[in-house]
């Protein structure tokens, strides 16, 4: 992710990126009254300009965003230099007022979703400071209404105030700043206690633990050491599909309960919640892998039924912080069997929010209740864990004249050699060469976030031609449409810079645009009805 503005300092030249810190409350901001912990405003000037972490005390410089639909100007600090050799340029939207996070409904989830679709074109990244009681929550909805993101939004908060004399708060708005201003990690994440998190797989394990949260079946996707932040990238996932970023308002949570089975629950509990007039979801919490009582006569199993029969979308995940539902055993066959979906892995939380939001684009008309159940059992964002049979095959050979290819391959060796050659490929308009390069997830990975001595990814290298199908097979595979190289230029610039139309159609539609001083840079060669577009 490339800087704004060069900042000079002595012989050193450090890039800038910008971060959208969005305040919606939580303890992280509170401090002590006569009346207990309350909201405070102000929280830049407050909490963040007095400490040299977040203030290097350079030129107050005003940033533009949007609020409530209005652009507006945003005082803003700045880190000092991070290890790794950037600052992060950050300003804050409060919500008004601040909400204890036990508050937040869908309308606040909405309120931020919306924030960050508003500022979108302006930001690096988006942090989100959120109370941590239901967090999981927020991160997990946040994350299903997010479609196409290829910005980090980190949501972090803390077990005591920023005020307090001893605070987790420092590290964990630090940490999610720099994180979001320094590493391309297209996902809605939830960073505590030095550990960043898929935000749809945790969980809150401790009331007052500083390591508060949990994720039982997805492994971190980075965490900070002693020398710097280390990125577990073959777990990041990245936008597939060639689209702009989306939001999906307003989540139907009303209409969703959630029930633990316990040891002797009567039918009767369970049906009284199934016929709340207008409930079209519950989430089952069963035993083990997906164990429920079934009645001595079957009468639970048969209210379970008749729920599904009048269109009421039921859900299956466990009680168990580890592990998966299936059914295994008879009572899990015989929930299956009433129409029941398993949800495989998926926490409460995310599973809540997942039905939620597939009942909202029932709503809408972009889904039928047909396609809910089967959508449940689906990997949408990262949100439960595919099981895949393994396949075996000889690795590929590369269709590139050998005398070519012989002599990149002399001069270099890894993974150098390999981007080398799929530049080769790209300006050649090898497209069979470029997917040969690609194969397997691992290596296609490292060489889409790869760059040149110039900072051009593979995507930089492809927008500027000759062959299109390139860049389209490029984004498919999760290539950075946000990326830029040394010179502050996305793909989608370098594309508009050579009149290539196609090319540039096909950026936009994935979400690519133009930061505001690429499109003072001049794009004569492109239409203004065309970049408005």
């Amino acid at each position: 992710m490339g800087g704004f503005t060069a900042v000079v300092k002595g012989n050193e030249t450090y890039p800038e990126s910008r971060v959208l810190i969005i305040i919606t409350g939580g303890t992280i901001c509170m401090q002590p009254s006569e009346g207990g912990l309350v909201p405070v405003d102000g929280f830049l000037e407050s909490a963040m300009a007095p400490r040299p972490s977040f203030n290097d005390k350079s030129e107050r410089v005003k940033l533009t965003a949007i609020k409530d639909g209005e652009k507006i100007l945003l005082d803003s600090l700045r880190t000092p230099p991070s290890s790794y050799s950037k600052h992060i340029r950050y300003g804050a939207l409060e919500f008004n007022p601040l909400l204890d996070s036990s508050s937040i409904s869908s309308d606040g989830w909405t309120q931020i979703a919306t924030a960050v679709k508003a500022n979108y074109h302006l930001f690096d990244g988006f942090v989100v400071l959120h109370g941590t009681d239901s967090l999981s929550y927020s991160a997990s909805a946040l994350s299903f209404m997010m479609q196409d993101l290829g910005k980090p939004v980190v949501l972090t908060g803390s077990q005591a105030s920023i005020f307090a004399l001893q605070s987790d708060a420092v590290d964990n708005l630090l940490g999610s700043l720099i994180i979001a201003g320094t590493f391309v990690i297209p996902e809605v994440c939830l960073f505590f206690h030095h550990t960043l998190f898929r935000g749809n797989r945790t969980t809150k394990a401790s009331a007052s633990s500083f390591d508060a949260f949990a994720s039982p079946n997805c492994e971190p996707l980075a965490r900070v050491t002693g020398i710097g932040i280390d990125v577990n990238w073959s777990l990041v996932r990245r936008p597939t599909t060639i689209a702009p970023f989306e939001v999906t308002p307003y989540l139907d949570t009303a209409h969703v309960a959630c029930v633990r089975i316990f040891p002797g629950i009567k039918p009767e509990m369970i049906d009284s919640i199934l016929r709340v007039p207008d409930l079209r979801g519950l989430i089952l919490e069963t035993f083990g892998m997906g164990n429920a009582p079934a009645g001595v006569d079957g009468s639970l199993t048969r209210t379970i039924r008749s729920a599904v029969e009048r269109g009421i979308t039921v859900v299956n995940v466990s009680q168990c912080t580890n592990g998966f539902v299936s059914p295994l055993y008879a009572p899990g066959y015989q929930l299956g069997q009433a129409g029941v979906v398993f949800g495989h892995d998926l926490t409460s939380e995310a599973a809540l929010t997942k039905l939620s939001y597939l009942l909202a684009l029932e709503k809408g008309g972009k889904l039928t209740s047909a396609e809910i159940s089967h959508q449940m059992s689906l990997n949408l964002r990262g949100e439960l864990t595919e099981f895949k049979s393994s396949a075996f095959s000889h690795p590929p050979i590369l269709d590139l004249e050998a005398e070519n290819a012989a002599a990149l391959l002399g001069r270099l060796s890894g993974p150098e050699a390999a981007f080398a050659l799929l530049g080769y490929a790209v300006e050649r308009g090898d497209l069979a060469g470029v997917k040969e390069l690609l194969e397997g997830d691992e290596i296609g990975h490292q060489l889409l976030k790869r760059a040149d001595y110039a900072g051009n990814t593979a995507l930089h290298l492809a927008a500027v031609g000759p062959e299109v199908e390139i860049l389209k097979l490029l984004l498919l595979r999760g290539a950075g449409v946000h990326a830029r190289n040394r010179a502050n230029n996305t793909p989608l610039f370098l594309a508009v810079k050579m009149g290539r139309t196609e090319f540039v159609d096909l950026l936009k539609g994935a979400g690519g645009l133009l930061w505001e001083q690429e499109q003072e840079a001049g794009t004569e060669k492109v239409s203004k009805r065309k970049l408005e577009e």
